[in-house]
């Protein structure tokens, strides 16, 4: 039996190169609703010399997610959290954002949040996109952050009225997943452990790959062209802040956000991707 795991949700590269950061010496449980992405990272991870298991999970599931968290419970403490679950506004519509990424991302906070290891750590990946969506209320804001995860879908902001397509939904799935991080530290912090969260702008992934081939492709060409860093990043770019986070360095960070973009924001909001500008 393990003393530790690290559990992943989303079978994706992002996750992955966290847990090759995180997870030597752990058993990794990673999770995914397609069951082929979790077995292709798994079998990457073990050709790499990590002791890793895939299964099927559902984020927009509690039953899905409480399963997961057996399982891992199973080998050991779970001293590891890496959320890297989700869809993109170009996957889904409105309610499958709202129901995976905003939903599901807070149930699996709460529901790991009460078993997590004294001194265990958790990142979820959000997203740039939170970040430029115009601020909501400071009662808004508390809605998102501390509405009973299963009451979150019934706010009124969250109202199939009030969300514009799914790129809004997208957006308010992740303002509501930076929310639930500053709330969630509190009940963390009770067991001695630690949550944040992380906020990618484009990354190289397969999936961006075709997102850059496809009808958005000069949308997202243009922001990456068009920032300060000038290009896109890179998975093990957002696994460099996940080890900090992670690690013993990062012990005196919680319930923080870490938007990690090439200056994609600043740029929209100061600079050539301003939307009067383009």
């Amino acid at each position: 039996m393990h003393n530790d795991v690290l559990m992943l949700t989303g079978a994706g590269q992002i996750g992955m190169a966290i847990a090759r950061r995180m997870g030597m010496d752990k058993k990794i449980i990673i999770g995914d609703k397609n069951i082929n992405n979790a077995n292709t990272i798994v079998a990457t991870m073990k050709n790499a010399g990590f002791d890793a298991e895939a299964m099927e999970m559902d984020l927009s599931s509690r039953k899905s997610i409480q399963n997961m968290i057996a399982k891992a419970r199973e080998f050991g403490e779970i001293a590891m959290l890496v959320n890297a679950a989700g869809v993109s506004p170009s996957q889904a519509p409105i309610e499958v954002i709202l129901k995976v990424d905003l939903y599901g991302t807070a149930v699996l906070l709460e529901e790991v949040g009460k078993v997590i290891k004294k001194g265990g750590v958790g990142v979820t990946i959000s997203s740039q996109s939170g970040h430029r969506m115009p601020a909501l209320t400071p009662e808004e804001d508390a809605l998102l952050a501390t509405t009973p995860a299963e009451e979150l879908l019934n706010l009124e902001l969250l109202q199939m009225k009030n969300i514009r397509d799914t790129l809004h939904a997208y957006q308010m799935a992740k303002r509501c997943n930076v929310k639930r991080v500053i709330a969630e530290a509190v009940k963390w912090g009770e067991r001695g452990a630690r949550i944040n969260s992380i906020s990618p702008g484009i990354i190289v992934t397969p999936l961006a790959i075709d997102e850059f081939n496809g009808p958005r492709g000069d949308f997202y060409k243009n922001m990456f062209a068009k920032c300060p860093a000038g290009r896109p990043g890179t998975a093990d770019e957002v696994a460099n802040v996940a080890e900090l986070l992670m690690s013993p360095q990062g012990a005196f960070i919680t319930g923080a956000d870490f938007l990690i973009d090439g200056g994609a924001t600043a740029s929209f909001f100061y600079g050539p991707l301003k939307p009067e500008q383009k």
